[in-house]
């Protein structure tokens, strides 16, 4: 090859330059057609609780993309199950890829591969690819683990004669997380209420005696520190920190 160059003018030259440093960049802008949005490579469970992985997919060109994300190995137990939903409409477990259109800057964040681990502990690896169908030979991969444990006796926080609560499980929280309550008393009224560090109100939950468990969403909260509140007839009775964690 030096030889081969020794042989050319600086015109020949600048030519062969112009043409590396096109190409070079031609397959950056391919690369970044498409690009994963907050990623997280490991998660953990305990048995019986479903996980959402969340897939954030943006189109970061100027045009209409057609995206195809695939789940291109990792293995299902026997006694597990796992499928895309988009928001709460779910594919049937064995469909292995999803597709969608994106708008130009568009960023999807409802979609999620859903994992129920079944009641035995386990550990999962899962490989997801992501590419434009318009030119499949360019994407994205995305490897993911899932621990399953033993679910443990949860921590009672407060207890009175009208309300037991136990600690928010699984903390930190990705995407949802649970609180185990017992209400003594039909008259009152409970609630859970969730706060940034700054105060303001983020979440409300409503415990229902006919109910022993809420559930608490965190898709529209960002990472960091939250505070949890329990009421009872609007009187604040237990405060426990909360952390995101995506």
């Amino acid at each position: 090859m030096r030889y081969l160059l020794d042989g050319l003018g600086d015109a020949d030259m600048k030519w062969i330059l112009f043409l590396l440093v096109f190409s070079a960049s031609g397959f950056s802008a391919g690369a970044q057609t498409l690009e994963w949005i907050d990623r997280q490579e490991h998660f953990q469970a305990t048995t019986g609780q479903t996980v959402r992985i969340p897939i954030k997919i943006k189109n970061t060109t100027d045009k209409v993309q057609f995206f195809i994300v695939k789940k291109a190995s990792g293995d299902i137990g026997s006694n597990q199950k796992g499928y895309f939903c988009l928001g709460d409409d779910c594919l049937d477990p064995g469909v292995d890829q999803f597709s969608k259109k994106l708008e130009p800057g568009e960023t999807i964040t409802n979609l999620y591969f859903t994992v129920e681990p079944g009641m035995v502990t386990t550990s999962n690896s899962f490989r997801f690819e992501v590419y434009s169908r318009n030119n499949p030979t360019i994407g994205i991969e995305h490897s993911v683990s899932l621990s399953v444990d033993e679910k443990t006796a949860k921590s009672l926080v407060f207890q009175s004669r009208d309300i037991t609560v136990h600690d928010i499980y699984p903390n930190p929280i990705n995407d949802q997380a649970f609180i185990d309550y017992k209400l003594h008393n039909e008259l009152i009224k409970a609630k859970v209420v969730i706060h940034n560090i700054l105060g303001s109100p983020v979440g409300h939950y409503d415990l229902s005696v006919f109910e022993s468990r809420a559930k608490i969403q965190a898709d529209e909260l960002t990472s960091g520190v939250y505070f949890y509140t329990v009421y009872i007839d609007n009187i604040g009775v237990l405060t426990r920190k909360l952390i995101v964690r995506k």
